[in-house]
């Protein structure tokens, strides 16, 4: 690997390209190849469409990720950047939100780790979508002492559980969508309903922001997520 070889993770926001950062604007320009998920290789991933819109012309390479067999994508993925670094390329990794916090780079990154230890490995931070969410609905997340619980309901609605025991705790919800309307209902029976909100694709085509309660009839996309403020 040369000294100008390196992965960096670039988040580019929840969907609008307004909110990518000067930062990762300058680090995608920059890179010798853009490295974007998708779910097939002729498919454009959200993390793409963002790139393409706030900095056009730049290179970009898709990396296919089957969720059935995550494990076989992440080491192919891997192998895409392994080959990039050996190259002496520097290869921006482009995902949805924040690079560090539920992102697919996260697990690709130690796989090349593994594979290349003394690797250059880099992340630029991305605005997450409660933030978009918070500002859209203008929900003040937090104040004073509060504390936040960031969840992914993607095993199911139970996480809400212990997320709501203290009253005092905001609670963000990602990768809930589908478990939209029993969500709801534990909101209701804790008495944490009131002022809920969701935010579903947010800056993308279909988007919608309203409160849980007027959402809960049927569920909403993977990409929706939802913001319990602290009770009062």
């Amino acid at each position: 690997m040369s000294a100008g070889s390196a992965l960096i993770g670039v988040g580019v926001g929840p969907g609008d390209p307004e909110l990518l950062t000067l930062r990762a604007a300058r680090v995608i320009r920059d890179a010798d190849v853009v490295l974007a998920p998708s779910s097939a290789l002729d498919a454009v991933g959200r993390a793409e469409s963002i790139v393409r819109q706030a900095c056009p012309g730049v290179r970009i390479e898709r990396l296919a990720f089957d969720m059935g067999d995550a494990a076989a994508s992440i080491d192919a993925a891997a192998a895409t950047v392994v080959a990039g670094l050996d190259a002496g390329r520097r290869l921006a990794f482009v995902t949805l939100g924040d690079p560090n916090v539920y992102s697919t780079f996260s697990s690709v990154a130690a796989r090349v780790r593994e594979l290349r230890p003394d690797a250059r490995i880099e992340t630029v931070p991305g605005i997450m979508a409660f933030q978009e969410l918070a500002s859209r609905s203008g929900t003040v997340v937090l104040q004073n002492a509060e504390r936040l619980a960031l969840v992914t309901a993607l095993d199911g609605p139970d996480v809400l559980d212990a997320a709501l025991t203290d009253p005092t705790q905001a609670v963000v919800v990602y990768k809930g969508g589908r478990h939209l309307p029993e969500m709801a209902k534990r909101l209701a029976a804790a008495g944490r309903l009131d002022g809920a909100v969701m935010g579903e694709l947010l800056g993308l085509p279909g988007e919608r922001v309203l409160p849980v309660a007027e959402a809960a009839e049927g569920p909403a996309a993977y990409l929706a997520t939802v913001i319990v403020p602290p009770a009062g």
